[in-house]
């Protein structure tokens, strides 16, 4: 199995949630300016949108979209409980979570990076991304991860997004509880077995 991956971007989560499923897999780096792989290969004939994550499983099948492969690493290795069981209520919730990561945060980040983005834009799209980080930052309130007390793969999504706050200058230091599930996650392993191969920490 192989996992295309750009440093820091939000394949990042999918590289976590392979470690923390023990799960083997060898890691090309596919970085998203370039589009070429170590070995000259143009990304594009892999994945013609040219983005990050894609999985690639041994028998050749291609996986794309963060969710949608925290979801399937959860579900091959079930013994690590990286998600609750489909069809529960737990599940769903779970699920509206990675659903909101993407939707919210992920893709209210994704104008502060493009240098097209007008900049007399860029306060409105800031100040909606901290109106919702701010409605996360309530929902961690008395909680470790956005599940309660248990890991799920939800976690490493909404770790992964709110690492690209400093790189776009969004403030977030005023949200006690993000700050305090952030500081929990970077202890985990998995955690930082993954941002180490990224060359995110040494």
């Amino acid at each position: 199995m192989k996992l295309y991956y750009s440093p820091g971007a939000c394949s990042l989560s999918v590289h976590m949630a392979l470690h923390e499923a023990g799960m083997a897999f060898t890691a090309v780096k596919a970085p998203t300016k370039t589009h070429l792989l170590e070995d000259g290969t143009d990304y594009y004939s892999i994945n013609p949108l040219g983005y990050v994550p894609l999985l690639e499983l041994d028998d050749g099948t291609r996986l794309t979209e963060a969710p949608a492969l925290l979801q399937y690493i959860a579900d091959q290795s079930s013994e690590k409980h990286l998600a609750p069981t489909n069809g529960t209520t737990a599940r769903a919730k779970m699920n509206g979570w990675l659903a909101f990561v993407s939707s919210e945060l992920h893709k209210g980040f994704a104008p502060l990076f493009n240098p097209a983005t007008p900049a007399d834009y860029k306060p409105m799209v800031t100040e909606k991304l901290l109106s919702r980080l701010k409605w996360v930052d309530e929902q961690l309130a008395g909680k470790q991860y956005l599940m309660g007390d248990t890991f799920s793969v939800a976690d490493v999504y909404l770790f992964t997004v709110t690492n690209w706050a400093p790189l776009v200058k969004v403030d977030i230091s005023g949200f006690a509880n993000i700050a305090a599930f952030r500081a929990h996650m970077a202890q985990r392993p998995a955690v930082q077995a993954a941002m180490r191969h990224e060359g995110l920490i040494k």
